[in-house]
């Protein structure tokens, strides 16, 4: 067996992985967040770009056309009908974020510490999942014939002899559109909380009983603030998604009651595309803000 040669060629195969150990790092690094990039450009950066532009176009009764004009903004903002749709939205989004988070945080607490059995928190989770084999909108009229004026709700309770009369709020009204919210959102609570919950450390737990605290105390002081992240990330999706909503607070409000969302549906709906533009840029910068302000409450990276 002969001896290599000193100066003898490497391998082609030693060379190519030398060539790739040296590939410097800054260049490796834009390689691998390249293709994440180059969709979040084309699916988010690009439309929203799109919109902002199409918000300083102007428009007419027929016919909307490129112009940099601030009156779609300067109409929006100076409107009473957009502030007072704003508070009522805004009203939408407290009510239905108290009662998801109640609900999810108390269900989510029963799946993570009353269930020992990993089986039967699975079967009950799959349970509370249900409802999303469905559509929305089917999900939303199956609450018409319960709530209507003659309606199951209004049947039981004067059976019982609680009412004389039905009661007309149960369906096109605020309270149905609330009610829809929270039936269609509660789950987006008890998911992110159940991870939370499931993350802490039962030890905890038990050196708070060691320590004489009572099962209160140690749901405030122990579970509730570790439970924050998971809670924090259920509300931004509620929030969002209540303040992007149309369709629920126009079917189950009879179209009696007005959101943001509903404003660009009825402006896209008359072809003023311009307008719906700006009314989606002033949508897009309340719910960033109001998501800034809850992520500075809350560090949720330890969540992600």
């Amino acid at each position: 067996m002969t001896d290599m040669p000193l100066d003898a060629a490497p391998p082609a195969e030693t060379s190519q992985a030398s060539e790739v150990r040296t590939l410097p790092g800054w260049l490796a690094s834009w390689l691998l967040v390249s293709p994440l990039a180059l969709v979040l450009a084309v699916f988010l950066l690009i439309p929203i770009a799109v919109i902002v532009t199409v918000s300083f176009w102007g428009y007419n009764e027929w016919d909307f056309f490129p112009d940099f004009t601030f009156e779609n903004y300067e109409y929006l903002l100076s409107s009473s009908v957009t502030w007072a749709t704003y508070l009522n939205t805004l009203k939408y989004v407290a009510l239905s974020w108290l009662f998801t988070a109640s609900i999810g945080f108390t269900a989510a607490y029963f799946l993570a510490f009353h269930i020992r059995s990993t089986v039967w928190q699975v079967a009950l989770f799959l349970v509370c999942t249900i409802p999303f084999w469905t559509s929305n909108i089917i999900r939303m009229i199956s609450w018409v014939p319960f709530l209507g004026r003659n309606g199951l709700a209004n049947q039981f309770l004067q059976g019982i002899g609680v009412i004389d009369e039905p009661l007309e709020f149960l369906l096109f009204s605020d309270f149905a559109v609330v009610l829809a919210f929270v039936h269609l959102y509660t789950l987006f609570m008890v998911v992110p909380i159940f991870n939370s919950m499931m993350r802490i450390d039962r030890s905890l737990i038990e050196a708070a009983r060691d320590q004489g605290a009572s099962g209160f105390q140690i749901l405030t002081n122990v579970i509730l603030p570790l439970s924050k992240p998971g809670l924090m990330i259920g509300s931004i999706f509620v929030v969002t998604l209540v303040m992007g909503d149309f369709i629920t607070v126009r079917f189950m409000s009879g179209s009696q009651s007005a959101s943001v969302g509903r404003i660009i549906q009825n402006e896209i709906a008359l072809l003023q595309y311009p307008a719906a533009a700006a009314s989606a840029v002033v949508l897009l910068i309340t719910v960033l803000i109001m998501i800034a302000v809850m992520l500075r409450l809350v560090d949720i990276r330890k969540e992600l």
